[in-house]
C-alpha cells in the first residue's frame, strides 16, 4: 500500500539528512534496522525521504560484481573486501543469492564465503533473496545500494549466477567487473552475450590454472577488439587473477581503482542519474504496467526528480493508485 501522506499538500515532510545522520552515528546496527525499514515499508514517505537524502550524498564507488555460476564471484569478492580493508577503505557487501524454495529467503551461499570479522565496523555485508526477479539482482538491491554508498567508501554488489542476457547490474554500478571461467568458450560465444556489453573490466578468475586461463584471456582481448565502441567512451580492461593465492586479488583491486580514479565525476553524476531513471522506470513498470509508466512519465521527467527519485517516483505511484481507486469506487 502506498503511503497515503504523500499526496496529503498538508503533511509534514520528514528530513531525510537527519535520518541518514542518525544511521551514520548508529554504525552497523543502526544501517541493519533501516534496511529492515526498507525491506518492510519501501513506499513509507520516511524511506524515501532517507532514500533521496543518500542519493544526493553518495560517498563511496558502486562496483558490481557478476557472472556464471561456479565461476569464483565469492571467493574473489572474499579478497576484495580484504584488500579494500587493507588499504583503510571503509566496505559495504551486498551479496544477492539465489532464494529458498520454500521460505523465499536466501540461501545464504554467498555470504558464507565472505569472511569478516562482526567487530569490524569498515565492513557490513547484507544477502538478499532474488526471488523470481530476473538480472541477477533482488528488488530492493538499488535502495539499499543507495543507502549503502551513502555510508562506505565502496559497496560491493554481488549478482547470483547470470547467463548472456541479464544485465540490469549495468543500472545500478558505477563499475561493473564481469568474472569468466577459463576454457568457457572462444570470443565468438563472447560476443555473443548480451552481458559483453556491460562491464569495464573482465575478469579471468582462477589463473591458478595456467594455459586454460591464459586462452580465456586471449579470447575475451580478442572479443573486445572486435567490439563497438562504447556510448560512454570508456575501453573495458581484461585481466586475469586468482582468488586462491594470496595477492590474487590485487591485479583486480589495482584495476578497478585505475578505474574509479579515471572515471569523470561528471559522467559518474550523469550515469547514476541514468540509473536512477532506471530503477523508477522498472518499478513503475512492475507494478503498474505499461500504460502507467507512460502516466508517470511527466514526473520522471520533471526536475525535482534529478535530486528526489524515491520520493518522485513514490508520489508518482501514489496518484496512479489514487486514479485506480477513484474509478473503482465509481
Amino acid at each position: 500500500m502506498i503511503d497515503a501522506s504523500l499526496t496529503d499538500p498538508d503533511a509534514e515532510a520528514p528530513d531525510g539528512a537527519d535520518l541518514l545522520r542518525a544511521i551514520r552515528e548508529g554504525g552497523k546496527p543502526a544501517l541493519a534496522r533501516a534496511l529492515a525499514r526498507i525491506e518492510a515499508r519501501p513506499e513509507a514517505v520516511q524511506t524515501l525521504a532517507l532514500l533521496d537524502a543518500a542519493h544526493q550524498d553518495p560517498q563511496g564507488h558502486v562496483v558490481g560484481l557478476t557472472g556464471p555460476p561456479g565461476v569464483g564471484k565469492s571467493s574473489l569478492a572474499n579478497r576484495l573486501v580484504a584488500s579494500w580493508r587493507g588499504r583503510g577503505m571503509t566496505v559495504g557487501v551486498i551479496a544477492v543469492d539465489p532464494s529458498s524454495r520454500r521460505s523465499r529467503g536466501a540461501l545464504l551461499g554467498d555470504r558464507t564465503r565472505i569472511a569478516t570479522d562482526p567487530e569490524d565496523r569498515g565492513v557490513f555485508v547484507r544477502s538478499m533473496a532474488a526471488r523470481d526477479r530476473l538480472g541477477g539482482l533482488a528488488e530492493l538491491t538499488y535502495p539499499a545500494m543507495t543507502l549503502m554508498r551513502a555510508l562506505y567508501d565502496r559497496v560491493l554488489v554481488e549478482t547470483v549466477g547470470v547467463g548472456q542476457s541479464e544485465t540490469e547490474i549495468a543500472d545500478m554500478a558505477d563499475t561493473v567487473a564481469l568474472c569468466v571461467q577459463p576454457a568457457s568458450g572462444d570470443s565468438l560465444q563472447f560476443m555473443k552475450s548480451g552481458v559483453m556489453e556491460v562491464p569495464h573490466l573482465l575478469i579471468v578468475t582462477k589463473a591458478d590454472l595456467g594455459l586454460p586461463a591464459r586462452r580465456a584471456l586471449a579470447d575475451l582481448k580478442g572479443a573486445l577488439s572486435l567490439a563497438p565502441p562504447r556510448p560512454d567512451g570508456s575501453e573495458p580492461r581484461a585481466i586475469a587473477c586468482s582468488a586462491t593465492e594470496l595477492d590474487g586479488a590485487e591485479a583486480a583491486v589495482e584495476a578497478l581503482e585505475t578505474r574509479i580514479a579515471e572515471v569523470p565525476g561528471t559522467a559518474l553524476k550523469a550515469q547514476r542519474e541514468r540509473n536512477a531513471r532506471a530503477w523508477a522506470e522498472h518499478a513503475l513498470r512492475a507494478q503498474w504496467g505499461r500504460r502507467g509508466l507512460e502516466t508517470a512519465a511527466p514526473d520522471l521527467e520533471s526536475v525535482r526528480f534529478a535530486n528526489f527519485p524515491f520520493q518522485t517516483a513514490g508520489l508518482a505511484m501514489a496518484r496512479l493508485e489514487n486514479s485506480v481507486n477513484g474509478v473503482l469506487r465509481h
